[in-house]
């Protein structure tokens, strides 16, 4: 659905995109990361068609962002960060107006806009201003502006910000409905939405594509911290540990006489059998064993500060 190569996009001596490349296959929800100035909204408004590249190629749908643009406006259906709606017309009145310039015949045009509203939870605001409504609701009409038209490609900037946590659990559902039947890029600050809502992850870094696959499989590539307390020499458990080689590990003697382990690496399901088993074998007592999954946060904390560190 999105197949982008060699993208750059260079402003005089500033590079905002430096050769970047990903795809994103029809009906994946695909979460856009990075932190703030990574080229996440230069992107995005390329692949919108809102801004032109300085090189590389752009596609959406097979069509070219860059000369086919009509095409590909077609194709999608955008919610910017900060849509800039009329607070002075009401909710049903602006959908009316934006499906017509959309081209949505005027018949299939009443039809749409009342699903949309549905779809979205708007129909009972349907004739409020939209001055009158709150952010919540009016990020819900500008999703469902997004949807009028039934595009293959829906791109959402920051669609939860500023939602209470009710709407955005209604946002959530509102975009694994959309999955399958269109294809969802969305582009967030709130990692724990992403992880709970995205088939895929794109991690942009000062212009450059960090990473880019499965979700499940980028995670299994990053580190989680296996925790032991067991009554034992503190000695043997250092040569111990040193010998079973989990990962880097703290250790470190507590006052009650039990003592502390911490291992982290990429460390794999069979880490805590193998824990129990050398404690059993040596006759040390455990009180604790307990392993903490690594989070979309922990991944995209350690390739970003990876990136930052002085060379």
């Amino acid at each position: 659905m999105i197949d982008v190569q060699h993208l750059t996009k260079r402003y005089g001596q500033h590079m905002a995109l430096d050769g970047v490349s990903f795809s994103v296959n029809a009906g994946e929800v695909v979460g856009f990361l990075g932190p703030n100035g990574a080229g996440k909204s230069t992107t995005m408004r390329i692949l919108t068609t809102f801004m032109a590249a300085t090189s590389g190629t752009a596609r959406v749908g097979g069509d070219c962002v860059f000369e086919q643009p009509d095409r590909v406006r077609e194709r999608i259906g955008y919610m910017p960060e900060n849509n800039p709606l009329p607070l002075d017309l009401r909710v049903a009145d602006y959908l009316g107006f934006r499906a017509e310039l959309k081209h949505l015949a005027k018949r299939e045009a009443v039809g749409r806009v009342s699903e949309v509203m549905e779809q979205c939870g708007i129909a009972d605001v349907a004739k409020r201003f939209i001055g009158q409504l709150s952010r919540g609701y009016r990020q819900r009409v500008g999703m469902a502006d997004a949807l009028l038209a039934k595009p293959e490609l829906i791109v959402l900037d920051e669609p939860t910000s500023g939602l209470d946590p009710n709407q955005v659990r209604s946002v959530r559902r509102l975009i694994r409905e959309l999955a399958g039947e269109h294809t969802v890029l969305i582009s967030s600050h709130i990692l724990s939405e992403i992880e709970m809502t995205c088939d895929r992850v794109v991690i942009l870094h000062e212009g450059r594509l960090l990473a880019s696959g499965a979700l499940n499989d980028l995670m299994a590539k990053a580190n989680a911290t296996v925790t032991a307390e067991m009554q034992a020499p503190l000695p043997e458990v250092q040569q111990w540990a040193a010998e079973l080689a989990l990962g880097q590990a703290e250790i470190a003697g507590q006052p009650d006489g039990y003592v502390r382990c911490q291992f982290a690496g990429p460390i794999d399901g069979s880490a805590r059998e193998r824990i129990f088993a050398a404690a059993n074998e040596r006759g040390w007592t455990l009180r604790e064993l307990s392993r903490k999954a690594p989070s979309l946060e922990d991944l995209f904390v350690s390739l970003t500060q990876e990136k930052e560190e002085p060379q």
